[in-house]
Parts: structure tokens; sequence; C-alpha cells
């Protein structure tokens, strides 16, 4: 039963906001949990939509974090449809788009990113997609078929993570792809271009086009429909559709109305949080794709934008708004797959951070592990096609231990050996 001695306020109804909701719930929190949703659907985990949803392997309904009916059922106040337009920290309060004025005791912001925006001429054409919300999901993957079926081309602005998903998906349906990116590999400034043509090889074989070293400058179109896409190399390509995947941009603009400490967009941009995802504001925190936290383990400001740290990040915030002594260490993690190969990352190793790439098992064959070692502590490690691997490989990162890197070649040491 809901006492109303306390009113905690979620803003964001996404997969963190969902667990944070969750979490207030199962640790005892009996005051009012209101969540703020501005998008229809119940809150839902992203991955499936560039995956398993995408892909058409998955229903629209396994997508949800909950059942709906479970809200009503934890007495969570959902507010679906409705944005959050000003948040006023003096007050406590946070008012919606219908006028509706909320008063918190806590509140946390879990608004999420954006797609970053093509600001080239044609991007108002019907046939320019983006991928963040289920709504662009369905749009798009009627679109994949569409074009599968009519010998179609879809280009890609990005070859980051969503772009090269989305181009397997794409291949899956049959459509022709081609692959624009500034960067000389895939996954650049992830993998480095040690690795990072790994995944360039990986969709040439199944008939994808790249073209790196250059950015789109036009997309053309008749009668509002997409025809092609102009490079400021001079190249043109045929396209019937356009995703623009250039990244995605924290929504910070309701913390940046309220005064709340953000970072600059040069140093990842999101709204600075400490240890214990806590804002400028002690009674407002954020969590997920919008927080750039402290990391206790990392000795850096980090911010980033996957699905553990939403599935965790929001728990950890509202334990830290129940008064738990909180320090969110997790060690950063993403996963993905395309075609018949996965992958699963840990650790942080962004460009000019390390000094070593190690490499165990078979790299041609795609069934390996590389670590990313900076005077012989391992920063990151990626396992592809191997699995059960990652909490011995998070465990290396944590001990901060220095280690051998004919160890780690050798696939012969089991990692857990090489634990201090």
């Amino acid at each position: 039963m809901v006492e109303a001695h306390q009113t905690f306020v979620i803003v964001g109804g996404g997969l963190a906001g969902a667990k944070a909701a969750e979490t207030l719930r199962a640790e005892g929190f009996t005051g009012r949990v209101i969540l703020i949703c501005d998008e229809r659907d119940h809150p839902y985990e992203r991955p499936p939509l560039s995956k398993g949803y995408l892909l058409g392997k998955e229903e629209r309904d396994s997508v949800f974090v909950h059942e709906p009916a479970w809200y009503a059922g934890a007495d969570i106040e959902l507010h679906l449809g409705q944005p959050a337009v000003h948040l006023d920290p003096d007050a406590r309060t946070v008012r919606l788009g219908d006028g509706t004025l909320i008063v918190y005791d806590k509140l946390l912001l879990a608004t999420g990113a954006e797609p970053r925006r093509l600001d080239i001429p044609g991007t108002g054409l019907a046939g320019v997609h983006h991928l963040r919300r289920l709504a662009h999901a369905e749009r798009l993957r009627g679109v994949l078929a569409s074009l599968g079926r009519d010998n179609g081309h879809l280009v890609i602005a990005g070859a980051g993570w969503i772009g090269l998903e989305v181009a397997a998906a794409a291949r899956s349906y049959g459509a022709e792809v081609t692959v624009v990116e500034t960067a000389p590999t895939p996954l650049h400034t992830v993998l480095g271009p040690e690795l990072g043509d790994l995944f360039g090889d990986l969709h040439r074989e199944r008939g994808v086009r790249f073209h790196f070293g250059a950015r789109l400058t036009e997309i053309v179109g008749q009668d509002g429909m997409v025809l092609a896409v102009r490079t400021d190399d001079g190249e043109e390509h045929p396209a019937h559709a356009v995703l623009a995947a250039i990244g995605a941009a924290p929504r910070t603009s309701l913390a940046e109305q309220a005064g709340l400490a953000l970072v600059d967009r040069s140093s990842g941009g999101g709204i600075a949080v400490d240890a214990a995802l806590r804002t400028s504001d002690p009674h407002v925190y954020a969590a997920g794709d919008v927080a750039a936290a402290d990391h206790p383990l990392l000795d850096t400001r980090i911010r980033v934008e996957h699905w553990a740290n939403a599935l965790n990040g929001g728990p950890a915030a509202a334990r830290a708004m129940l008064g738990q002594d909180v320090a969110y260490d997790r060690v950063p993690y993403f996963f993905s797959d395309q075609y018949d190969v996965g992958m699963e990352y840990s650790g942080y190793a962004p460009p000019g951070s390390y000094d070593q790439v190690v490499c165990r098992g078979d790299v041609a064959k795609r069934e390996f592990i590389a670590f990313w070692l900076s005077e012989g502590r391992l920063l990151a490690g990626m396992n592809v096609n191997v699995w059960d691997v990652t909490e011995p490989i998070q465990q290396l990162i944590r001990s901060g231990h220095p280690l051998d890197p004919a160890a780690l070649a050798d696939p012969e040491v089991s990692l857990e050996s090489l634990l201090p």
C-alpha cells in the first residue's frame, strides 16, 4: 500500500527508468513512485530494435521491460505520452506538457539520448530514417522488407554498432547496402585500426559496400522520395532509403534549463553526476545514457550508451535515492550480433589509452578474444564467438594487475589463473 509521505519521480521511460522504479519497490519504498514517459508505449529495451525485432525474429511485445499490468500492481503511477517540459529544483517540481505540476522529494533523470541528425540538404525526404525508438524500428522493419523484395538500396551514414547491425538486418532481407563512414575502418573509435576492419570484412563477405573517408553532403530526391546520396569526395551512390547512424546526443535540455551541471560535448556530454549518480542538486539523480558519471574504478568521468549501463545504473540510482551507500563502478559492457558473429566487449579503452592489443584464438575464423593493454594492465577485452568469459575478463580489468601478454595470448592458459 502506497503511503504519500514521500514522492519519487522518474523522468524517462526507458530501461533505466523502469528498473529504477522496480528497484524502489523491491527495496521497500512505500511512497509514491511516478514514472514519466514521453512515448505512448510502456518502457521497453532498445537492443532488439536493431537486432531480433528488426530482423523479424522477435515479436513486438518481447521488447517491453514489464507487462503493462505490472505497473499498476506495483503502484507505479505512469504518465505515458507526456514529456516533462520544465524542472524547478528550488520548488522541487516538474511540469508536464499538459500543464500537470508534480512535486517531488527525489527526482531521477533517465531521459536517455536522441539520434544525431544529418545537417545536409534532403533530410526531409520520406526515405530518411533514424533508429532510436520502437516506432523507428517498426517503420524501418517494413522499409527493409520492401527494399529486399524490390532489390532496393539502403545507404547508411555511419559504421558504428547501430549502422552495422542495421546493415546486417538489411542484407538478411535482401536489400543492397552501402555504408558511408568518415573513419578508415568500421568501429574505428571503439576497436581501433587493429580490429575495426575485422567487421568490415564480415560485412563485405555478405555483400555490403563501404565508402570510407567520406561523409554525406546531400540526399538527392524526386517527388519527395530518395534517389541517391552524394559525398564530399564527389561520389554518388544510388539509394531508395537512408539511415542516419552517426551517433546519439544525450537529452540534457531539462537539466540545462534547471541549471544542473553538464559535461561539455567535446568530453562526451551528459549530466554530470558523482559516483552515487547524484547531480549538482542533492535531490536530483541521473542514470543511463544521459549520465556522465565519476567512475571509481576507471578514475575518470564516463558516459556509457549501452543496455547494461541502463540495466544496472537505474537500480543503483534508486538505491542512492533511498539513502543507501552507492558507488557505481560497473565495468562497462555491451554486446552485438551481426550475421553469425556475436561479440561482447567489457571495459574502456578509448583511442590513445592503450599501447598493445593481444589476441588469443583464431582471428581469421572470428573465434577469439582481444585484449587492450596499457603497460600490461588490462583496459578492455572483447570476446568474439567465444562465450562464458565475460566474468574473468571483468575481474582482470578490476584487478589492475600487470599481465603477461604471452599468457593472455595462450588459449591453454585459463583467464582465471591470471587473477592475482
